[in-house]
């Protein structure tokens, strides 16, 4: 699957858009973090929880789960969310 990657997290991989494996959420971005080390760590807390700066989207659908299944044919936007005051 293709994968866009935030541009706060490209120093892991040196490019917007990479490919991924996974038959759900946690899986690809274990893939992921396979392929560039460190990355998942930025997206998951040490609880397995998503961090709650980070975004997901499938396919234009927001998904907050590990667990959320995903096709082989499915897009994954990975946005880290802004926030200040």
């Amino acid at each position: 699957m293709k994968v866009l990657i935030p541009s706060p997290l490209r120093s892991y991989t040196g490019q917007s858009l990479v490919d991924a494996q996974g038959a759900t959420l946690g899986e690809v971005l274990a893939d992921l973090d396979v392929r560039y080390p460190g990355i998942r760590f930025r997206m998951v807390d040490e609880q397995d929880r998503l961090r709650r700066h980070m975004r997901f989207f499938v396919n234009g659908r927001a998904v907050q789960e590990l667990a959320q299944p995903l096709g082989a044919a499915d897009e994954l936007a990975i946005v880290q969310a802004l926030s200040g005051g």
